[in-house]
């Protein structure tokens, strides 16, 4: 199944269910919702409400308030080399705040403060059932399904100090979507094509099952620490190819289209803009 969260006429949000190219309402306010309600998904699986076109609806971020968005850096071996560090012993680890994010469509701000803006395709696990110091199996169960995001970064502000929260964190940066499609037909470790171009050049291209830390292993690192609650977002780190990486480097100026896309999981399409423009 693939949800969505979509804006309806600039004021309020629906969440819908795919169903080849209509959006059928599913009778709650976004995907985050469905999530939290008891029975949410069968729910949604079962709903039959109202029906729009799927060509040209407003996606909001697929998920518009979760309560934690943890990252992960260096988890695929082919950055960690590119970057100029050894392999991890325990996921790299950093948060992102709701703020920081939009729709499959919406424009990337690009703040005035950076000179170093770049990008990061990545596979991002959200959580369906609450969660704490899980196991194997309940990590799996926790695993509501998977998104694609782009971990937008300032990396001149990231690498101002050992920790890299302050190059993360920008408002209006990171693209979330489309769609959250169920762990029932990705499986809890998928193995998929991921890529990112960047005005039609591949900047970046791997495959998820790739991972060093797979979803299941950081569900069952953060819950460790934290509660995981429905809603909540894992991003599981980039593949290489970062402009930051590159000789020379190669970073986003402004009116770049930076597309994100995931196979089976969907596209996110984002202008790069300015801010104030």
């Amino acid at each position: 199944m693939k949800l969505a969260t979509i804006r309806l006429d600039g004021h309020r949000t629906a969440a819908v269910r795919v169903d080849g190219d209509e959006l059928v309402d599913v009778g709650m306010p976004d995907v985050g919702a469905v999530l939290a309600a008891p029975g949410g998904l069968a729910a949604a699986a079962a709903a039959d409400g109202p029906r729009r076109p799927l060509a040209g609806a407003d996606l909001a971020p697929v998920v518009p308030r979760p309560g934690k968005v943890v990252c992960t850096g260096l988890n695929y071996r082919n950055h960690i080399t590119e970057m100029g560090r050894d392999l991890p012993e325990y996921p790299t680890l950093f948060c992102k705040f709701a703020d920081t994010l939009i729709g499959a469509t919406d424009d990337i701000v690009r703040p005035a403060e950076t000179e170093q803006f770049d990008w990061e395709a990545e596979l991002a696990v959200v959580i369906g059932r609450q969660v704490r110091r899980a196991d194997e199996e309940q990590a799996i169960a926790a695993i509501a399904g998977f998104t694609v995001l782009n971990d937008i970064t300032c990396r001149d502000w990231q690498f101002r100090t050992r920790e890299w929260l302050q190059g993360k964190v920008w408002d209006s940066t990171t693209p979330i979507g489309p769609y959250l499609v169920t762990a029932d037909e990705t499986g809890p470790r998928p193995a998929l094509a991921i890529r990112c171009e960047v005005d039609g050049r591949v900047t970046q291209s791997d495959n998820t099952g790739d991972l060093l830390f797979d979803p299941v292993h950081l569900v069952r690192y953060v819950s460790t620490m934290v509660r995981l609650n429905p809603g909540d977002v894992i991003a599981t780190g980039t593949p290489g190819g970062v402009g930051h990486a590159r000789k020379p480097p190669v970073f986003l100026n402004g009116g770049e289209l930076v597309v994100t896309e995931i196979e089976g999981l969907g596209r996110l399409a984002n202008r790069v803009v300015a801010e104030g423009a």
